[in-house]
């Protein structure tokens, strides 16, 4: 099996509209699809970020039922050179960078929270490609 990437990864959220505004007022990603009172999906480069309320997912009835809960992680990949604008961007928006991290090799990441305390990590491109 030639698994090519990761399309879409899902994030669990209490309120729609603040998700709404932090991904697309805050961070630029697109809305590319809205049910409300049940989710917000955001393209995020290739790929999509699916944000759903986890009591309305748990009660899917055309698609199996999901439910998540806690504070979980998920990181963005950037050009190397778009790093720093990036970090820039977002402690501009007032969002509080928690850590920079050197990975070594040239290769930086940096985190911080949305509102519903997930774990957001800004990477390099090129990071995990250089391997472990």
């Amino acid at each position: 099996m030639d698994i090519r990437k990761i399309k879409e990864t899902c994030l669990y959220v209490t309120d729609l509209e603040q998700t709404k505004e932090f991904y697309t007022g805050k961070l630029g990603f697109e809305l590319i699809g809205e049910v409300p009172g049940r989710h917000v999906f955001f393209r995020a480069g290739a790929s999509v970020l699916l944000c759903f309320i986890s009591e309305v997912a748990k009660e899917g009835k055309t698609l199996p039922p999901h439910f998540g809960s806690g504070n979980l992680h998920l990181a963005f990949e950037v050009a190397k050179s778009d790093y720093q604008p990036w970090k820039d961007k977002v402690e501009a928006a007032g969002i509080a960078v928690e850590q920079e991290y050197d990975w070594g090799g040239g290769f930086l990441s940096f985190y911080f929270r949305d509102p519903d305390e997930h774990l957001l990590e800004l990477v390099m491109e090129g990071m995990w490609e250089r391997g472990g």
